[in-house]
């Protein structure tokens, strides 16, 4: 963060500074157990913790009430978190680039971080960490900019109508994507239309000389062309960013061109399924639509390394027995691109084909839509021709539905151990093994058993 009194904190958010008038120099963190040296520590009242309790040692605390710390008090910590990081921002000559949508969020935002870091520079660029993408993530990133930060990659998510417009006025994007519309959160929205309504909100907060960023092969973002003034520049089978020739190798990682202006480039992919694609060719549209050149960012994706754990990582044991953890989070939609990774891998190269086994967990925030999509899934892993399917609990049982009457066998199980002791009992050198849920459902601890006493 740029270095600020703490009496111009006070003035930027309206709150009253008590204490010690210390210059704030390092980033913002609501952790007290992890804290950034000169940082600004966002005292916040949960439901079982209260931050002030934990402020003592802090450097600086933005807080709703005195503190041991130099404290500015305010009414609401991150609505003040939010005035601070539009004034911080407003400071630097930083270019946005902002992106939502129902999946591949994240994916998206390491290519693209990834393809920033390697042509501009590593210390140019700041990214979304992990999957902080709300009214508190979004200015945390911001707050991590410094004045040689030319450009801020902002991964922004929604829980409702007007959510993106806020995080908008928080962090304006010059370059903004919206990458799909999926039924993740449909509980709480209602329905895709209204996702759609709240996921447009990142395009029609753009300028005139912005870029809208725009998937062609999903009719709901398409139609958000004639929601904003940018240029539009769209990316798919059928966009201006498009692909072809894609293959995989033996771990699903996929090789393909990317086309760009009548031209096309070489790309090969280091993270595993076919969906890597789309999330490139999205990353690419991104960076071009920031003025890029293409040849420069193909290059660059060959490169991209994975960056955020449980997603898609790939860890083979020293027996040869492929673990696919992507526990990190799951939706309908998602949960197909990981079954139809799970199934490339197992199809390999040559004649060597793999088992291939599906451990399952919970779909959370479906609403109404819970039982049909967890039947969807298992309908799909069929269909796909999963082997084995481990479901986890019974709450993700209409996976198993789904998932019964033809060749896949269906396993039910009561809990994390259950299903980790099955593989490890069961499963070998010649299987692949895909776990997947949302993070309610915490299933990374069955990749850690099966992995447990191995050497990735």
């Amino acid at each position: 963060m740029i270095p600020l009194r703490l009496s111009e904190i006070a003035a930027i958010t309206g709150g009253e500074l008590l204490g010690d008038d210390v210059v704030v120099s390092g980033p913002a963190y609501v952790d007290s157990r992890s804290p950034t040296p000169q940082g600004l520590f966002v005292a916040l009242v949960g439901e079982r913790v209260d931050g002030h309790d934990y402020a003592e040692g802090a450097h600086a605390v933005l807080g709703t009430r005195p503190t041991a710390a130099p404290t500015v008090v305010v009414g609401d910590p991150v609505v003040a978190l939010g005035l601070l990081a539009r004034n911080v921002l407003d400071r630097l000559e930083t270019t946005v680039l902002a992106m939502t949508g129902s999946q591949g969020k994240t994916g998206t935002k390491d290519y693209l971080a990834s393809v920033l870091r390697t042509l501009i520079g590593d210390h140019a660029v700041v990214a979304t960490a992990g999957n902080n993408n709300n009214e508190l993530g979004v200015p945390l990133t911001v707050l991590r900019a410094e004045e040689s930060t030319r450009y801020l990659v902002v991964e922004m998510g929604a829980r409702g109508i007007g959510h993106i417009d806020y995080l908008c006025s928080i962090a304006p994007p010059s370059v903004a994507a919206v990458l799909n519309v999926g039924s993740a959160h449909v509980g709480e929205f209602g329905g895709r239309e209204a996702i759609a309504e709240a996921k447009g909100e990142i395009v029609a907060s753009l300028p005139e000389s912005g870029v809208a960023v725009l998937n062609a092969d999903d009719p709901l973002v398409a139609a958000m062309a004639d929601r904003t003034r940018a240029r539009v520049l769209t990316f798919g089978s059928t966009g201006g960013v498009r692909w072809r020739d894609v293959e995989l190798d033996r771990l699903g990682r996929p090789v393909f061109e990317l086309g760009y202006d009548d031209r096309w480039h070489p790309v090969t992919l280091l993270q595993t399924g076919p969906h890597q694609v789309l999330n490139a060719a999205a990353a690419a549209a991104m960076a071009i639509g920031a003025g890029l050149p293409a040849a420069d960012v193909a290059a660059a994706l060959s490169s991209a390394a994975p960056a955020s754990r449980w997603r898609m990582e790939v860890t083979e044991r020293p027996d040869g027995l492929v673990l696919v953890n992507d526990a990190y989070n799951a939706n309908p939609e998602s949960m197909r691109a990981a079954l139809e990774a799970l199934v490339a891998i197992g199809r390999g190269d040559g004649d060597r084909r793999r088992r291939t086994v599906a451990v399952l967990g919970e779909m959370r925030e479906l609403g109404s839509e819970h039982d049909a999509g967890h039947r969807a899934v298992g309908e799909a892993a069929r269909a796909l021709g999963v082997d084995v399917v481990i479901v986890v609990t019974d709450a993700a049982h209409g996976i198993a539905e789904g998932a019964a009457g033809g060749s896949t066998e269906v396993v039910v199980t009561a809990g994390r151990e259950e299903a980790a002791e099955w593989v490890r009992q069961n499963a070998g050198a010649e299987d692949v093994v895909l776990v997947k849920a949302s993070r309610g459902a915490a299933l990374e601890f069955i990749a850690e058993q099966i992995l447990e006493g191995t050497t990735p």
